[in-house]
């Protein structure tokens, strides 16, 4: 089966959810969706594993330093990983966690 990527639907409910701009930077200029856990590495395209980047955090997160000596391609790719768990890490009753799962 051939990826289709990303569809429309779900990089319209990502950027809305992300408020319309970069989830690092706060920038609403050249947005575009990035996979946390890249889909060569078993990432879905499911919203648990995209997160709004602008273009310049999107090729940071890449490893194209556009903010040399401020923050490496490392920073980037753990900031993308905490957000995302922080925002789909559920409380159970119990009080014990769920943790975040990209790999739907």
């Amino acid at each position: 089966m051939v990826n289709a990527g990303i569809s429309r639907k779900t990089r319209f409910e990502v950027y809305q959810r992300d408020g319309f701009q970069c989830a690092l930077c706060g920038c609403h200029d050249t947005l575009q969706v990035h996979h946390a856990i890249p889909r060569g590495a078993g990432g879905s395209d499911f919203p648990e594993n995209l997160i709004t980047l602008c273009s310049k955090c999107h090729a940071q997160a890449h490893g194209i330093d556009c903010y040399p000596g401020v923050v490496s391609q490392e920073d980037v790719e753990q900031a993308c990983v905490e957000y995302l768990a922080d925002m789909y890490t559920e409380v159970l009753p119990d009080g014990t966690t769920a943790p975040w799962y990209p790999y739907k």
